[in-house]
């Protein structure tokens, strides 16, 4: 077969280009005899999906496989039409959670097959049937569970590109015992480990290969504290280099506890679900709240550990109110001074979180990421006031670049009250949330503690400053040049310094 041509071909459109497929890698190294027929394409959800069909038929395939993702669905959704409309004879396979789990709220009429749940050996098998003229009579198919011990890692299939320049995604475990009714994970009531002999040597591999970032995708890394140990260890003795993990936040024996506090700064990065502090809407959720150990855990991450946290929290649960909201968000700024991700709840097919829907007046948007609209307690003005916080708390407290002067917006310590009139006043004069340059935002927030708090403009500016200015090589805010007459050339060029809030990655 022509080097460019190729009968199956795995793709999928990533939200960005420095992100990486890994169920496509899964697919691809189970493939056994159909391997060399097979191909991986990998596109973004800012290409054009004329430009994308023309490359995918350009190999003319017999069968295009494709990943469908909350970020991604309704580019597939179009991508699948299109392809049909030129070439017919095609076959189009979908698979991943947008399509694994009824109802599909978005039309995929025009595929071929569906296969829902885990598809690492499924694809293959419906592959096989295809090129074998053995055509399923069923449409949709539902894949069994693979045994995690037999299956085929994936991770000989990053290239030396992918390496060089996307995030390594990886993984130790699938599925999650909880049962929080956002979140599709709860649909998996067990979790399956991953031969950690195995996947040690397949981590060594992409070190030697010159990887020094891995994402780990599991939903509770520290569940299983061997196992984490193992993975900590692997990882400390191979400093220089940064691994994100997904923890739970009430379960971290001192043998973890130990571990983390090795790590050096910059190394360490754990996303912590926290969702809400509010325990009469966690209960309703089905989400367990060890409010003790939460409050241990994150104070000893915080004061004896260098690793970088991402707490978060979500917005529109069912029976949170603002204040809730507010009071949650308070409460974790006096517990951490970290990134603090807001994010808008999302109703996702396959989770029960609809059956809160008539009690509370939960409505949602119908199209991805099928945010909540409004409830009885939330209005449509009050969510999009509070994407507009969310969005506002990024660029000015997770960003890091604020780190000091932000806190003069909540001198009396009530960050959400605070923050929320700020975020007003910012839209007010913006009418954006997007494409607001570090120098337009310094520019705001000087002004508004300036102007509307009435802070002395010496010491803001002073502030400012140092926040703008502790990256080499920036240009300094045109607001605060008049102030800079007092500092040194050594001043305005400090180093670099670790910001624990300053660690971006992928998620």
């Amino acid at each position: 077969m022509p080097e460019n041509r190729h009968h199956i071909l795995l793709t999928t459109l990533n939200a960005r280009y420095s992100h990486s497929a890994i169920g496509l890698r899964y697919i691809f190294a189970n493939m056994r005899e159909l391997q060399p027929e097979s191909a991986i394409r990998e596109f973004t959800i800012n290409d054009n999906i004329q430009d994308i069909a023309e490359q995918l038929l350009a190999a003319q395939p017999k069968v295009i496989g494709i990943g469908v993702y909350i970020w991604n669905a309704c580019e597939c959704a179009e991508l699948v039409q299109l392809i049909k409309q030129i070439s017919p004879q095609t076959i189009v396979v979908l698979g991943g959670p947008e399509v694994s789990y009824l109802p599909l709220r978005l039309n995929f009429d025009a595929a071929d097959y569906i296969v829902q749940g885990e598809g690492d050996a499924a694809f293959y098998d419906l592959a096989k049937a295809l090129l074998g003229g053995l055509p399923p009579q069923q449409r949709t198919i539902q894949a069994p569970m693979p045994d995690l011990n037999t299956i085929e890692l994936p991770y000989d299939y990053y290239t030396d590109a992918d390496v060089a320049n996307r995030y390594i995604y990886v993984e130790a475990s699938r599925g999650c015992p909880f049962l929080c009714e956002f979140c599709l994970s709860s649909i998996d009531k067990k979790v399956r480990n991953i031969d950690t002999e195995q996947l040690l040597l397949a981590l060594d591999k992409l070190y030697q290969r010159g990887v020094r970032s891995f994402k780990f995708i599991d939903r509770t890394f520290n569940l299983n504290v061997k196992i984490a140990s193992r993975l900590l260890d692997f990882f400390l003795e191979r400093q220089p280099c940064f691994v994100h993990f997904e923890v739970i936040p009430d379960h971290f024996p001192d043998a973890l506890k130990e571990r983390i506090a090795r790590f050096p700064a910059a190394a360490l990065q754990l996303e912590i679900g926290i969702q809400t502090l509010n325990t009469e809407v966690a209960d309703r959720i089905h989400r367990n709240l060890k409010m003790d150990k939460i409050k241990e855990n994150i104070r000893f991450l915080e004061e004896e550990s260098s690793a970088h946290m991402h707490l978060d929290l979500i917005v529109g649960l069912p029976g949170e109110t603002l204040d809730s909201f507010g009071d949650n968000l308070n409460r974790l700024c006096t517990m951490a001074n970290s990134e603090i991700q807001i994010g808008i709840l999302k109703k996702l097919s396959g989770t029960s979180l609809h059956r809160h829907d008539d009690e509370f007046g939960m409505i949602y948007s119908p199209k991805p990421p099928y945010d909540i609209l409004k409830n009885d307690l939330l209005s449509f003005v009050d969510i999009q006031q509070m994407k507009r916080f969310s969005r506002f708390w990024n660029l000015y407290y997770n960003s890091g670049n604020f780190k000091q002067s932000i806190g003069l917006l909540w001198p009396a310590g009530d960050v959400y009250e605070q923050f929320g009139a700020f975020s007003l006043w910012v839209y007010q004069q913006t009418q954006s949330t997007w494409q607001i340059s570090l120098d337009r935002l310094t520019a705001l927030l000087f002004d508004y503690l300036c102007d509307k708090r009435g802070c002395n403009r010496d010491d803001v500016a002073a502030l400012l400053i140092e926040d703008t200015m502790k990256l080499k090589g920036r240009k300094m805010p045109k607001c605060l040049q008049p102030f800079a007459y007092e500092r040194s050339p050594q001043q305005l060029q400090s180093a670099t310094g670790h910001n624990k809030r300053q660690i971006r990655h992928a998620g």
